[in-house]
């Protein structure tokens, strides 16, 4: 094999990316702190519900919990 000028490595040309990703280390510990958080949103907002309707809502609210607490921390910061 000879040395690729555009990547800098020993694979032969024409292989672009198929080596970009050898050395990650991909943990998905952010898959566990939102399924945690999932988790106690949809106790938090199903034991505040009062009807059918407000469950509904609770459920779509604890999918989408980051975006409250992102937004509520920028509201803090006054960013």
């Amino acid at each position: 094999m000879t040395k690729n000028e555009d990547c800098n490595c020993e694979a032969p040309a024409g292989h672009h990316g198929r080596h970009m990703n050898r050395n990650m280390n991909n943990t998905h510990g952010g898959n566990a702190v939102y399924g945690l958080g999932f988790i106690g949103a949809i106790v938090y907002y199903f034991s505040t519900a009062t009807s059918f309707w407000l469950f509904v809502i609770g459920f779509l609210k604890a999918m989408v919990w980051p975006a409250f607490l992102v937004y509520e921390a920028l509201k803090y910061l006054n960013m």
